[in-house]
């Protein structure tokens, strides 16, 4: 995703087309985000919320437990999470 502007290639103006291709589909609603549930900031009480989901195999699509909502970001703007 990031290799382009990492290494500044000739072709980094394609990475801003990709992006703007796919703000476009998410304004569409053609493409969704898979992020499921946002617990927050990493405390004990949302880790065994989280750890409990996990464990009662009904988790769906992607979670995010942060320190800092700017940490979870990317997935709740995009859905892309790893």
């Amino acid at each position: 995703m990031f290799t382009r502007s990492m290494f500044e290639t000739a072709d980094m103006v394609e990475q801003g087309k990709l992006l703007q291709r796919v703000a476009e589909l998410v304004d569409a609603g053609t493409l969704r985000s898979t992020l499921g549930e946002h617990y927050g900031a990493i405390n004990a009480a949302n880790l065994k919320r989280a750890h409990a989901l996990l464990e009662s195999g009904k988790a769906r699509g992607n979670w995010c437990v942060g320190g800092v909502l700017s940490a979870c970001a990317p997935a709740i703007q995009t859905g892309v999470m790893h």
